[in-house]
């Protein structure tokens, strides 16, 4: 329960997030795009009134050389023309000289005065300039007064002229006060969509929420929420996930059964053993040591379970490690087969090794001994007197393998899949007399998967059963694999 309280606080704080990025979708490029504007009509206005202005200077420089102006700043005509562009303009006129002096100031403030204005100075060279102050917000432009008369057309003055700005500011303060209400539409606007759509968005996964809530409690077998191709696509992982995990418990409980099972036989056989002595007066020795050996047996059988248990649990820990070390493989089956070849003799099984090549590897003694023991004692176990072991050895420069092959009784068809599954017989009854417990090919797989390697299995029903081992010769721990 307090796992899907978590999920649905993280479905509101998703819901949340989605709303934020809706406000913030729609206010920040809101805000770029009308400081972008502000910006580029601005320029745009004062590089207009720059051209407009230098148009005019020129014109009025022209008629000031026309009409012989720098030399009588009397001419009425181009006196009422510079006060007229003054009016015009709110600004002022003023006609410099070769020498910097002003000749002319409409407003009268400069007149006989030099100036050293940097524009004016390169205008005095021959160019054109413009000044923009948005403190004062005043435009300047200078041009050359030329004498086109002349081949050279040379520099007779420099005209000065000023504009205010005062329009383009109430503009700009206008379109400012309507990128304000523009900003504030928007942000109703992102305020309601991310109402409308975080719900829209997150209402699914409310569903997938509440369908797994039913079927956690039982309500329904399965999950199927159909509103997005990614939550269908959502529904069927999880459905494969539950039943998966379905599988696994069902796993565990016959996993249970089947050791309670197997621990109580041998205890059951004992107990009625114990008890045909305890009611039996004057037991024949011979009879007594018959129930004794019986016992005994039956003792053993307890034990090899309970130590095939404690092995895949040692193999199921989560913090499990092998002690790897370079061991000679060539040697080590060698000892196993030595091992294992007077239960062959027993049987009557002949068991041979072929060894293609020396090989070392970087394996855990102990439970790769275990693996393989587990795997030749099989091919003795199920097979027929007169029968075959049969074990191979090879290598590359990558991994080594080894086959074990036998000719004994064979694996149904429909039992090679589950053969590695704890206590899974593939003939129960035969097992028994065997005395097989159906752990030993579950602690080999594990055990060869610990080192990384893989294990196949093919068999033909009374023809026999072949294994092939594939394991690195050097091992390496992987990142987020148990060791």
């Amino acid at each position: 329960m307090k796992l899907f309280n978590a999920f649905r606080l993280r479905i509101k704080r998703l819901r949340v997030r989605i709303f934020l990025a809706f406000i913030l979708i729609g206010i920040i490029p809101g805000f770029i795009i009308t400081a972008l504007f502000m910006l580029s009509y601005e320029n745009r206005a004062i590089s207009s009134d720059t051209i407009s202005l230098t148009n005019q200077a020129q014109l009025l420089s022209s008629q000031i050389i026309t009409s012989g102006y720098m030399t009588d700043t009397s001419v009425v005509s181009v006196n009422t023309q510079m006060n007229a562009l003054g009016n015009i303009y709110s600004g002022r006129i003023m006609v410099i000289n070769p020498s910097m002096t002003v000749i002319k100031d409409t407003y009268s403030m400069y007149d006989g005065r030099t100036i050293v204005w940097r524009n004016a100075i390169d205008s005095a060279l021959g160019n054109i300039t413009s000044d923009y102050d948005a403190d004062s917000h005043c435009l300047t432009v200078t041009v050359p007064i030329r004498n086109t008369a002349d081949d050279g057309a040379s520099v007779q003055g420099v005209l000065l002229m000023t504009r205010q700005t005062d329009t383009l500011d109430q503009n700009i303060r206008y379109f400012q006060s309507v990128a304000i209400i523009f900003m504030i539409v928007i942000m109703i606007v992102a305020v309601v969509l991310g109402v409308i759509l975080s719900g829209r968005y997150v209402s699914p996964i409310r569903h997938v929420s509440g369908g797994i809530a039913k079927v956690a409690s039982g309500g329904e077998s399965e999950l199927f929420v159909d509103d997005f191709p990614e939550t269908v696509e959502l529904s069927r992982h999880f459905n494969e996930y539950a039943a998966n995990l379905k599988k696994i418990d069902d796993s565990r409980q016959e996993f249970v059964s089947n050791v309670s099972h197997e621990l109580k036989t041998p205890l059951t056989s004992m107990k009625v053993l114990a008890d045909s002595l305890n009611t039996m007066e004057n037991v024949p020795n011979d009879m007594y040591k018959e129930f004794m050996e019986d016992i005994t047996a039956e003792i053993d059988r307890e034990t090899d379970i309970i130590n095939d248990l404690l092995a895949l649990v040692r193999m199921d820990r989560a913090k499990a490690k092998l002690s790897v070390s370079l061991v000679n493989i060539n040697e080590l089956i060698e000892m196993i087969m030595k091992r294992l070849r007077p239960i062959a003799e027993k049987n009557e099984i002949e068991l041979v090794m072929e060894s293609f090549r020396p090989i070392n590897a970087e394996i855990d003694e102990t439970k790769f001994s275990l693996a393989v023991s587990n795997l030749i004692e099989n091919g003795i176990k199920y097979n027929n007197p007169g029968g075959y072991v049969h074990v191979s050895l090879n290598a590359d420069h990558q991994y080594f393998y080894l086959r074990i092959e036998d000719n004994g009784m064979g694996i149904p068809e429909d039992s090679i899949d589950s053969i590695f599954d704890r206590f899974y017989r593939a003939d129960k009854s035969h097992s028994r007399e065997i005395n097989g417990n159906g752990l030993g090919l579950a602690i080999t797989k594990e055990a060869i998967l610990m080192h990384h390697g893989e294990i196949k299995v093919s068999s033909t029903l009374d023809i026999g059963t072949t294994f092939d081992v594939r394991i690195p010769l050097n091992y390496i721990e992987k990142e987020g694999v148990s060791q």
